[in-house]
């Protein structure tokens, strides 16, 4: 079946309590993915938990956990039709805790919503957010401007934020002026699938309208085909189903692909049997798609989350060490040789050492500043060398953008970001 519309991965990311899942859920109801009766359901479970109010994020926060504490902690996936779109809704975490979740929805977005309450505006992790959605290549980013009803709907809340958040867009690289910002509220439904009565005063999009401004994704169907592993099933009556976004190529019935770098570093064989996105099967997958995959030759112990399903004929390679690009984003101290936070690439999350920081460059030319400087600190750019304390497989940005970025992580926080330029592979 001839897919009537191209699919689009929209992400929404922002602070815990931003109103992310609010705003998301409020969009299938009033979008018309979610019935009346269901909603009537969610209504009663979060009077229940004493949660009433949060029936629209229940929608998206299935989690138990998650609906006992009101907070997002693993990634939740939603399908949407808008005019242009087949959208699927992924909705990440705020909380700083999860923020790895949140690292793997921005690696499989499109676009970007960045949810900011209007009463309590920019937050310690915004700045964080953005950085990452940045790194993870997300060029289209909007601002949903939300809980407008919590500030009586008035412009000049609205226009506080929007100065706010513009600082903050122009310090990685976003033009503030080209950036839409929605006016919303989650919780009432102000501007989100439908118009608001509340603010004559803005003439923007709402939510819906905006998913259908952002331009098509580049869809890399020409590039090798590639699986980043999100998640492993064991699906009674199939077997094992790992799932993930189809990055980029064609993933076709009947063929030959290479589980890397499984536990062994070595890779494992197969054949793909199936193709399930959305309940149903497909006979390929387009990069950009979600999917579910069952793969003769593959079992649940061959297959793992940041594990990725290749093509056989052209496999992703796994590296012994790699150069790359990196700006320091938040380091506590110095960023030094010697250093082994964890990266976050794609899927997987490996510790990787720094052995040598080659040259601290000029992040607008890429020219070197310095030679083998010593250290690194905050909002320095610079060319590394480092090395995987395990199996990783890794493109460079020449050769495959998509499987080139990383974002490294320490402590809790998002220490640096980078993209890899150059590889030297596993014997």
């Amino acid at each position: 079946m001839a897919k009537e519309k191209p699919n689009m991965n929209v992400v929404f990311v922002g602070h815990v309590d931003a109103g992310k899942s609010t705003c998301v859920g409020r969009m299938m109801f009033d979008g018309g993915a979610v019935s009346e009766q269901e909603m009537k359901k969610l209504k009663e479970e979060a009077t229940k938990h004493g949660k009433a109010g949060f029936e629209f994020a229940y929608i998206m926060d299935s989690i138990k956990e998650e609906r006992e504490r009101g907070v997002t902690i693993d990634l939740s996936y939603k399908k949407l039709m808008t005019d242009k779109f087949e959208v699927t809704i992924i909705d990440a975490p705020g909380h700083r805790d999860f923020v790895k979740n949140m690292i793997t929805g921005a690696s499989q977005a499109d676009a970007a919503f960045l949810v900011i309450a209007a009463p309590s505006g920019v937050q310690p992790q915004t700045t964080e957010h953005l950085w990452l959605l940045r790194t993870m290549g997300v060029k289209n980013i909007a601002i949903a401007v939300n809980k407008m009803d919590a500030v009586e709907y008035k412009e000049e809340s609205f226009n506080k934020v929007k100065e706010d958040v513009g600082k903050l867009l122009q310090g990685v690289g976003i033009n503030p002026e080209t950036t839409t910002f929605v006016a919303c509220s989650g919780l009432m439904g102000d501007n989100i699938a439908n118009k608001s009565e509340n603010m004559a005063w803005y003439k923007g999009p709402t939510i819906k309208e905006q998913m259908d401004i952002f331009p098509a994704p580049e869809l890399p169907s020409n590039l090798p085909m590639r699986i980043p592993v999100q998640d492993v099933y064991d699906i009674t009556g199939i077997g094992t189903v790992p799932v993930g976004k189809v990055e980029t190529g064609i993933m076709k019935q009947g063929m030959k692909v290479k589980v890397l770098p499984g536990r062994t570093g070595e890779g494992i064989e197969g054949e793909i049997k199936t193709i399930e996105a959305h309940h149903e099967t497909l006979p390929e997958a387009i990069a950009g798609d979600n999917v579910g995959v069952n793969v003769r030759g593959v079992g649940k112990k061959d297959i793992a989350r940041g594990d990725v399903i290749c093509e056989a004929a052209t496999p992703c390679p796994v590296v012994e060490e790699f150069i790359a690009t990196i700006t320091v984003i938040n380091h506590p101290t110095v960023l030094a040789k010697g250093y082994t936070p964890v990266f976050h690439i794609h899927t997987a999350q490996v510790p990787c050492q720094f052995i040598e920081l080659i040259a601290q460059i000029d992040p607008r030319t890429g020219e070197s500043i310095k030679d083998n400087p010593d250290f690194l600190k905050n909002g320095d750019s610079a060319k590394v060398r480092i090395k995987p304390q395990g199996n990783l497989c890794l493109e460079t940005q020449k050769d495959n953008p998509f499987m080139s970025r990383f974002a490294v992580r320490d402590a809790g926080q998002t220490v640096a970001a980078g993209m890899c330029t150059e590889i030297v592979k596993k014997k």
